[in-house]
């Protein structure tokens, strides 16, 4: 094993688990809004529909094909449009309401403050997001994850989204180290796993879900479960 010397890592769905927050924030607003009342969904078909659109939204945010506007302006409007309702029925403030309440949700996956106890008397830990600088810090600093990064580098902070390697290269240039001295731990293997490895850094894919890893050549090192950080590092 390399002698890493500073650790990247995503976000959203490695250390603050997106999905367990935005459900529980999902199931509020369906009541605090009476979405029921429409009578053509239910809470569950709300959750599982908002999901799969914003996931492709995302990707198309992650992409440079839409913007931050677009994306929050719309994940919304396609989910209950591709529900039944007319664009007109979309209740006003939805999206403002999903955009205050989420981030402060404290979900973290399992097993994130022993490893990262574990990790900061070792190494220098930073934070690598494509996420909205806005919302990034109110995430980290109510799930407590605040003081355990030196650098918060977000794609809006330097004009560069993983998985474009100039948002690692912008990593590397403001934490002074080389890319032979550090390793990313993400979740998505465009952005974090690919991305870092065409700036020549080492990759850690974090995979809760075992899904099939389809990248060729393969990340440097693979786990399940970020407790198995412990025995790569």
């Amino acid at each position: 094993m390399k002698p890493y010397t500073h650790l990247f890592f995503d976000l959203d769905h490695t250390l603050w688990d997106f999905e367990k927050n935005s459900e529980e924030t999902l199931y509020t607003l369906f009541q605090e809004f009476n979405l029921a009342a429409f009578g053509k969904f239910d809470c569950d078909s709300f959750y599982k529909k908002y999901r799969f659109v914003n996931t492709r939204l995302w990707d198309l945010y992650n992409k440079g094909k839409i913007d931050q506007k677009e994306l929050r302006e719309s994940r919304f409007v396609k989910t209950l449009t591709g529900l039944g309702l007319e664009a007109h029925e979309v209740p006003a403030g939805l999206s403002e309401a999903y955009t205050d309440l989420c981030p402060t949700k404290t979900a973290v996956f399992p097993y994130t403050f022993e490893v990262l106890d574990y990790l900061r008397s070792k190494y220098e830990l930073h934070i690598i997001t494509n996420g909205f600088r806005d919302v990034q810090h109110i995430k980290m600093s109510g799930s407590n994850l605040t003081n355990y990064f030196k650098e918060v580098i977000t794609s809006e902070c330097c004009g560069y989204k993983k998985p474009d390697k100039r948002i690692f290269e912008h990593a590397l240039e403001r934490t002074k180290v080389r890319p032979n001295d550090c390793l990313m731990i993400g979740d998505n293997l465009e952005c974090d796993i690919e991305g870092a490895r065409e700036a020549g850094i080492d990759q850690v894919f974090f995979n809760p879900e075992k899904t099939k890893s389809r990248l060729n050549p393969k990340p440097t090192y693979h786990i399940h479960c970020l407790s198995e950080l412990q025995a790569i590092l």
